[in-house]
């Protein structure tokens, strides 16, 4: 019979360098790695040559910068998806797409089995298998994690350097971090326990400490057209180089930092410090210009569907109708939310510094506190008598009872 070919989630990381060696000591087969570009940057220079010494057969590079903002992170922020009131979702919608790249390449390569480096706690095994299993459900998956005899991020460096396996870590640098063109994460050491201050100079890669920033604030403008964003500072820009400005510029101003403890999909608390700098940018101007755009009962529901998109996101549930069909009532309520934003950007905070729209609700005449000539003040009067009727039924009902 013919060996098995497993095709492996690869990022160079700590979990991934060590798990080719593992599945070819546990299994009779051969590894095909598959790392895909979403933003990494730097990251990616040294993959090639590490995951053939490190024993797999070949390794795909699969740029999917331009398709993962496109179709994943513009229709987030359309949404204003926003888990637990913090998290940008930077790792969560990277999941689906890799995992989707990764059911192309296992058919163009006759492979019978996927591995994944996620850890039995963590959300993204979710996010990798759901869309395996809405994709290639006949396949089989392999999860380290939840076999092997490894049990913390020390054993793996152990097991390493026992087989002389290079790792971009060391045990007393041994943060788990996931980057991407949207965010960086950080998580484990010090990070673990919620009491602990985050030591910003000593993890942050995107952002600048807030208190080391400009004194001076930055200004810029983003443009969007239907909720999408197209130009900033007036320079129509491709989608990854339009994100890859504001990083910058959002960076440099100490702007983007999330520290969070939240509630992961498997049942436990989790606490990790996110960079999401162009991205704070982005979903500040989107809203702004949503709020001059959208009529009040449009804006309050899709805040509603927003909660339940990012909880879709967050849980892996990508590929599913009810994401779908939630980014199709997403994008009819864009169909006006075309304009310029513009914020000013100083030591971790983003201001509103005008918007402008010609789609825009906003009537300054209606709402001046000086003379106007197209509102009647003495309408007021019958709208509250009968806005507050049930208000005034409920007291005489009490009052004739003697309730209090």
């Amino acid at each position: 019979m013919s060996k098995e070919k497993i095709l492996l989630a690869y990022s160079g990381g700590l979990d991934t360098s060590v798990i080719i060696s593992w599945l070819l000591e546990n299994y009779d087969c051969e590894v095909i790695a598959m790392a895909a570009d979403v933003g990494q940057g730097e990251e990616l220079a040294p993959l090639r040559e590490k995951a053939i010494k490190s024993g797999a057969s070949k390794i795909y590079i699969e740029d999917l910068r331009e398709e993962f903002v496109t179709d994943f992170i513009f229709p987030t922020l359309k949404a204003g998806a926003v888990y637990e009131g913090k998290y940008l979702l930077g790792t969560s919608f990277a999941r689906p797409i890799i995992a989707k790249r990764m059911v192309d390449i296992a058919k163009k390569e006759g492979c019978t089995a996927f591995a994944h480096g996620c850890t039995g706690k963590g959300n993204d095994q979710v996010r990798f298998e759901l869309t395996f299993k809405a994709f290639a459900p006949e396949m089989k998956i392999i999860a380290p994690w939840r076999i092997w005899n490894i049990r913390s991020r020390d054993d793996e460096i152990d097991y390493a350097v026992e087989r002389n396996i290079p790792v971009p870590v060391t045990k007393e640098n041994n943060y788990s971090m996931d980057r991407n063109l949207w965010h960086l994460s950080h998580e484990g050491m010090d990070l673990e326990n919620p009491e602990n201050e985050p030591n910003y100079d000593r993890i942050l890669k995107m952002i600048v400490p807030p208190e080391k920033a400009p004194d001076k604030p930055a200004y810029v403008e983003v443009e969007f057209e239907k909720g999408i964003p197209v130009a900033v500072d007036g320079q129509k820009l491709p989608p990854v180089e339009l994100i890859e400005y504001l990083n910058n510029i959002a960076g440099a101003n100490g702007v983007g930092i999330v520290d969070l403890v939240e509630n992961r999909l498997v049942g436990m608390k989790s606490r990790g410090v996110y960079e999401t700098p162009g991205g704070t940018v982005l979903y500040a101007a989107h809203r702004e210009l949503e709020h001059i755009c959208l009529d009040k009962e449009t804006l309050h529901y899709k805040d509603l569907v927003a909660q339940k998109f990012a909880e879709l996101v967050y849980n892996g549930q990508w590929y599913t109708p009810l994401r779908e069909a939630l980014s199709a009532f997403v994008d009819s309520t864009q169909r006006f939310v075309t304009g310029k934003v513009r914020l000013k950007l100083y030591k971790g905070n983003v201001f509103p510094a005008g918007s402008f729209s010609d789609y825009s609700l906003y009537n300054e005449e209606l709402s001046t506190f000086g003379v106007d000539q197209v509102y009647r003040q003495k309408d007021a009067e019958g709208f509250i008598n009968l806005f507050g009727l049930p208000v005034k039924v409920n007291a005489l009902m009490k009052r004739k009872n003697g309730i209090e």
